[in-house]
């Protein structure tokens, strides 16, 4: 597929930020860990899943009512920025010594600003391609990503593996010279997108009408579009379906690590592996787009969700040892990009283009409180049992109940 230049740059934006999400994902729990020595396995556990939670709900709070603002003419890129300079400034703040706790703050908001910026950006999508293309963009998008994030990925494990016996580092410090490392690539995977993107569709101000005053109008604005989306009978149970699955698909990514630590596997077993996700999930999302012009995107999401089932129950029930993590890090890759690049592209063809950001902006309500669930899910019932098995196996029962849905939204549109 050839891409125009702003599907180009668009994704490129993609190979940027998922750099940090696979160091969140990867080398962040267990840098967490080795500065927190006084917590057992299910602390760790409970510990990271309460601040993926606190991350997840205040992105869910904000976007809507900021969304229905960057719907407006030239908004839409001012609040990508801000919140991309915010997530890359504390990026590289964690590079910063500190404790536990601080470091912990300093993640949250990073990760409130990173994943903000996100929301802007799969609000972008309709602005640089057509529905047509959307499909292969929005899985290129995910696909570059994950193969692009392993360049920095791969030198910063170099960094950490070799640095201590060749270069004569400090592990820890070697460890945050690679918040450096992925803030450099973050940005310079940035600057084209900003310098070229342009928003195609947006709200007008009313004649008379100023920012301030909108600000104020938001509220109702979000009261009218919710009662769209309670209309649109098809894309309110997508949205509820969506609202369960991807819970299951965030908290497996967010989690693995730290149920593969609290497992006692080793930390460059699950760092290899992870990296071996990478690159399955490179050709998996490419062609889950294509395979989507096939056999249609809706159906594509049905056969993902049913996958992340068997992976959780495959998490819950086998994995014990490093062997068993390689093989759920392969089944992962297969589904993750895919699944997540459809549904972006999925959600952007039923809603109305002009209202793109408020409508991603509840999107994202959906997908952030429902990671708030699952990663709420895991802590408590790894808390109350002990065993961060039982908390895992938690996560198949969202996973179930959006597949329900999904099943009925097919019948609903008549596919088979």
């Amino acid at each position: 597929m050839k891409y125009t230049d702003l599907e180009r740059n668009w994704v490129m934006y993609d190979v940027g930020n998922s750099a940090l999400v696979l160091l969140n994902t990867s080398v962040v729990p267990i840098y967490f860990d080795a500065i927190n020595t006084a917590a057992n396995s299910a602390e760790l556990v409970t510990a990271w899943a309460n601040a993926q939670t606190v991350a997840s709900l205040v992105v869910a709070l904000l976007m809507p009512i900021l969304g229905s603002l960057a719907d407006f003419a030239g908004n839409k890129i001012k609040f990508f920025l801000g919140f991309f300079l915010t997530g890359l400034v504390l990026c590289l703040a964690q590079a910063i010594p500190m404790g536990a706790m601080p470091f912990l703050v300093v993640y949250v908001l990073c990760t409130i600003g990173l994943n903000s910026s996100m929301t802007f950006y799969d609000a972008m999508l309709p602005d640089v391609t057509t529905d047509e293309r959307m499909d292969s963009v929005s899985s290129s998008g995910y696909a570059w990503g994950y193969v692009g994030s392993c360049v920095p990925f791969i030198v910063c494990i170099a960094l950490i593996m070799l640095g201590p016996s060749m270069l004569g580092l400090d592990m820890m410090f070697a460890t945050r010279m690679s918040f450096i490392i992925t803030g450099v690539w973050w940005l310079l995977f940035t600057i084209p997108l900003l310098r070229t993107y342009k928003q195609r569709y947006a709200k007008e101000l009313a004649p008379g009408e100023t920012m301030a005053s909108t600000v104020a109008n938001t509220f109702r604005g979000l009261v009218a579009t919710m009662r769209r989306i309670a209309r649109d009978k098809a894309l309110l149970i997508f949205m509820i379906a969506f609202f369960f699955y991807i819970d299951g698909v965030h908290t497996v990514i967010s989690m693995a690590t730290t149920y593969g630590t609290s497992l006692g596997i080793d930390s460059t077993q699950l760092i290899l592996a992870l990296l071996v996700t990478q690159f399955v999930a490179f050709p998996s999302a490419i062609a889950y787009g294509r395979l989507a012009g096939r056999f249609g995107t809706l159906r594509m999401i049905i056969i993902a969700v049913a996958a992340y089932v068997a992976i959780v129950l495959f998490a819950a029930f086998f994995l014990k040892e490093a062997f068993e993590f390689w093989i759920l890090a392969i089944l992962v890759g297969m589904f993750q990009g895919g699944i997540q690049a459809l549904s972006r592209s999925y959600f952007g063809k039923l809603i109305p283009k002009e209202h793109a950001n408020e409508y991603y902006g509840f999107f994202d309500i959906f997908g952030r409180y429902a990671s708030v669930m699952g990663t709420l899910l895991v802590s408590v019932v790894t808390s109350l049992t002990g065993d961060p098995s039982l908390g895992v196996l938690s996560i198949g029962v969202l996973l179930v109940v959006g597949f329900v849905m999904l099943a009925k939204l097919s019948r609903m549109r008549g596919i088979a």
